[in-house]
């Protein structure tokens, strides 16, 4: 008998195609851009497999193909969505020509800046900003005020803010500049503003905010502006025997292939 080909939800596969996050797509979904052999979606909730032909907004979504990450350092004043209805600059506005449709690992707020993920598969990017995976987020943050031993443990317990819990924030004070103080923070969740929330409710204003790592992923080197593709070697290293998106790394080729 013939095989049956694998199916999967529709948003899950232009995500793995790079086109958009699994989420973005289930948009993209209700607004009508998809197509399936010729027939607008109206739901996500659609199984498609391999020979069937899913346009998005018209176009052919690009095969699923390599995994791939590259490091960018964000500037402050710049939005870390791929759209922005105000009108301002976005991460991708100035991106290289050379680099596929990418989406980024979580954000970066407009006056915050540093290491920015971005990548062109949208499984990848799910994957990395669960909280359950544990992804530890370092920053150097400086702060208007006068921290104490109490406030920070404080925030090192977690705090309650408007309704909202916030995990443990590591934070160690590093020295005094001013009015201002140097701090190390490290948060594995990534809430909205969460820093600059917690440190508020501590008596300490962020003027500055520079993600320096996302995991073993690092600053190390770039400029504001840069950006530089992760060694397939550090990348199948870092995900290839946790990623749960049945791909597994080939030590000979150094591509990612179905199981």
């Amino acid at each position: 008998p013939a095989v049956q080909a694998e199916s999967a939800r529709i948003a899950k596969v232009i995500a793995a195609s790079g086109s958009a996050s699994r989420r973005d797509a289930e948009k993209m979904v209700m607004a009508g851009r998809v197509k399936v052999n010729g027939q607008v979606l109206s739901s996500p909730a659609f199984n498609v497999s391999e020979t069937d032909i899913v346009l998005l907004d018209g176009v052919p979504i690009p095969p699923k193909g390599q995994t791939r990450l590259w490091r960018y350092y964000k500037p402050a004043g710049i939005v870390s969505s791929t759209r922005d209805d105000r009108g301002r600059p976005t991460v991708f506005d100035n991106l290289p020509a050379s680099l596929p449709r990418v989406v980024s690992v979580g954000r970066l707020d407009l006056n915050s800046e540093g290491l920015l993920l971005l990548t062109n598969s949208g499984e990848l990017k799910r994957w990395m900003e669960l909280p359950s995976t544990g992804w530890l987020r370092k920053y150097r943050v400086r702060a208007k005020g006068s921290p104490t031993e109490a406030g920070l443990e404080r925030l090192r317990r977690g705090i309650v803010l408007d309704g909202e819990t916030f995990g443990s924030i590591e934070a160690a004070f590093d020295r005094r500049t001013g009015a201002n103080a140097w701090f190390t923070v490290g948060i594995r969740e990534g809430r909205n503003r969460e820093i600059r929330r917690a440190f508020e409710a501590v008596g300490l204003r962020v003027n500055r905010l520079i993600r320096v790592s996302y995991g073993q992923f690092r600053l190390d080197g770039l400029t504001p502006g840069k950006v530089e593709e992760v060694p397939k070697r550090i990348l199948r290293e870092s995900i290839g025997k946790s990623f749960p998106t049945g791909e597994q790394p080939s030590s000979e080729t150094g591509r990612f292939l179905p199981r």
